[in-house]
């Protein structure tokens, strides 16, 4: 009887092997681990917290002195408010120390995000160079004031959309497609009337209305409301939705199974969300995700989301996510006329 079941055991594992599922298991973990390694420590020794002070503004000296004493742990820089306001948007600073007109020996923190972990360890920082100087017993800070004051649902609300489109465009496009070349049926469309390139723009139609599906379905099921106001986010999911339904259908067509499809995608999957999901935590990853396609739909629509910001800003992105969709949606057009692994 066991002898039975080692033979099965390992046959299933041959088998895990062969259509290339094992590799799921090595390579996800290994992306994860890299992803969190590039992720910047906030308040350890190899990583500095940039604070901007006002070029004008007038602090206290034992402040100063304290902070520029403190160069392991603190990087200090000068701007205006609107320098450091756009710098604070643009990751380059963690903080802004503002005087306190109501109270000379107090400092406004202004910051992005009050729970994030640059404040905490700014908060923290701070706290204890008060306590090891002299000359001022009240807090230095009065009171913190973040740019973003909106609910954890809505700032989670483009990793979930970004999550979406990615499943479509990944996982569900690339498995059907690979579905129709293993049974057969791909090859029986094209050997009738129906022209390539009408099977393709069918595809890109299915994988819009599975975005546009799964996207209302979020929004409906959390109860938050369109933003009337600005709706150039809506522009890019809408491209990004056809762009990666683009990418999907190729992958799906290097295929020769559903196995394989499956085994790609998810190897693709990973990859695209994880670095454009953890980018707010971290300056290194945002860096690094600005190579990658999906941080071209994500940083926009975050951007629009939660900073009221415009579409003109994000034309760049724009013409990214459309660069990718014509590639892809070439290569898939080549591919079907070789008639690739059909």
């Amino acid at each position: 009887m066991m002898k039975n079941v080692f033979i099965l055991a390992f046959n299933d594992i041959a088998a895990a092997i062969k259509n290339k599922s094992i590799w799921l298991l090595i390579f996800i973990p290994l992306f994860v681990v890299i992803s969190l390694k590039l992720a910047d420590s906030p308040g350890s020794k190899s990583q500095q917290l940039k604070i901007g002070l006002l070029s004008d503004g007038n602090y206290p000296q034992v402040i100063i002195k304290s902070l520029t004493a403190a160069k392991e742990l603190f990087f200090l820089s000068r701007v205006t408010y609107v320098e450091g306001s756009q710098q604070l948007k643009e990751k380059k600073l963690d903080a802004l120390l503002i005087p306190d007109k109501q109270a000379s020996a107090s400092l406004t923190l202004l910051v992005l995000k009050k729970d994030s972990p640059q404040t905490f360890f700014i908060v923290n920082g701070l706290s204890e160079l008060q306590k090891t100087s002299a000359g001022i017993k009240n807090s230095w800070i009065s009171r913190i004031e973040p740019m973003q004051e909106n609910s954890a649902e809505i700032q989670t609300f483009p990793i979930w959309i970004l999550m979406v489109i990615l499943l479509v465009g990944c996982i569900i496009l690339p498995a059907q497609v690979a579905e129709e070349k293993e049974k057969k049926l791909l090859l029986g469309i094209m050997q009738t009337p129906i022209y390539e390139i009408e099977w393709l723009l069918a595809k890109l139609i299915l994988g819009l209305v599975l975005c546009c599906l799964a996207v209302s379905t979020l929004y409906a099921a959390s109860g938050l409301k369109l933003n009337t106001e600005n709706l150039g986010y809506l522009v890019f999911i809408i491209i990004g939705s056809i762009c990666f339904s683009s990418f999907g259908v190729m992958l799906g067509l290097l295929c020769r199974n559903q196995a394989g499809a499956r085994t790609l995608g998810f190897i693709v999957y990973v990859p695209f969300l994880i670095p454009s999901a953890l980018s707010d935590f971290s300056i290194r990853l945002t860096k690094f995700s600005r190579f990658i396609p999906s941080y071209w739909l994500y940083n926009p629509v975050r951007a629009m989301l939660l900073e009221n910001s415009r579409l003109s800003d994000y034309s760049f992105d724009l013409l990214c996510l459309l660069f990718l969709g014509l590639l892809s949606f070439g290569v898939s057009h080549y591919l079907l006329k070789k008639r690739w692994l059909m």
